[in-house]
């Protein structure tokens, strides 16, 4: 499990989970257990948890537990993965999400996921999805990839760098991370050229997996499987993920605008249990520099 992913925020992630000991939990992105493992050891007997994950190769690191039950599934089916498996809308007392992308995909260079070393632009998280980083890069309109760009990365100057995309592949085309990073040379920004990386790389990856969608797919459905008094706890690693979080758990939608009904007052499904998105402390930054960016938030259903 260490070797697959080292879990961000771990006791403090938890802890904010309330676990009952005769609860049903679901971990939706399961990776290297880690926090699986955590909430098992709260549970009691009649405890359970489903563990979420779309990438395979996470069956490896499931716990021998008959508490658990691996759900071979992105959590954009979060509600109907759920219903197969005997829990209604309701049933659940606790959700957590640890977005973003494992430590074993940027470690697997193979994968794609990263811009040190070479490999095919791949970037699927599910590898039997059909779309990946490589198609994007050679078929995207100048137009679709300006827009990937500069929403998903927010890159300074998208629009640059989809003309140099659109001219090296005019040449030949981009099939390796190498010949990626190798194609946006000349609008690469001579300081930090790895943060400029890390957003194009990014951007690329959320297209890829569809990644903002699936979150506020399964935000949604959260509000329909969690029981009055579940929690919601989720740590997400960049501003566009932070974002959609803080406004569903402050409004109950994406815009983060509180509905008011006819005498003023606030219909909202959620009571915000952290005020502020907590942080890595620094003896965990020390421990696991990829933790930097991390935001933990909680929410229990009203």
């Amino acid at each position: 499990m260490s070797q697959y992913h080292t879990p961000v925020l771990l006791e403090e992630s938890v802890s904010l989970l309330e676990v009952h000991p005769e609860g049903v939990y679901a971990d939706l992105t399961f990776g290297g257990g880690g926090h699986s493992r955590r909430i098992l050891q709260s549970l009691g007997a009649e405890g359970r948890l489903y563990g979420f994950d779309q990438d395979r190769d996470t069956i490896r690191n499931c716990p021998d537990d008959s508490r658990f039950h691996y759900v071979a599934s992105n959590f954009r089916f979060l509600r109907g993965a759920l219903r197969l498996r005997g829990v209604g809308d309701g049933g659940v007392d606790g959700i957590l999400a640890d977005l973003g992308v494992s430590s074993h995909h940027f470690d697997a260079v193979e994968r794609g996921f990263s811009f040190r070393g070479d490999a095919p632009l791949d970037m699927r998280m599910n590898q039997r999805g059909g779309l990946t980083a490589e198609t994007v890069v050679n078929t995207y309109s100048a137009d679709d990839l300006t827009r990937i760009l500069g929403d998903w990365g927010e890159v300074d100057t998208p629009w640059k760098v989809a003309n140099c995309l659109v001219k090296a592949r005019a040449a030949t085309p981009i099939r390796t991370t190498a010949e990626l990073v190798e194609a946006v040379k000349p609008c690469t920004p001579k300081k930090d050229p790895s943060k400029f990386l890390t957003k194009l790389f990014q951007a690329l990856r959320i297209e890829v997996n569809g990644e903002m969608e699936a979150l506020k797919m399964a935000l949604e459905q959260s509000l329909k499987v969690l029981k009055p008094g579940g929690r919601l706890v989720v740590i997400s690693y960049h501003s566009l993920e932070d974002r959609l979080v803080k406004n569903f758990m402050r409004s109950g939608n994406f815009s983060g605008k509180v509905e008011k009904d006819f005498f003023g007052r606030a219909q909202v499904p959620f009571e915000a249990v952290t005020r502020k998105a907590v942080v890595p402390t620094e003896e965990e930054l020390e421990r696991n520099p990829r933790s930097r960016s991390a935001r933990l938030r909680a929410a229990v259903k009203l």
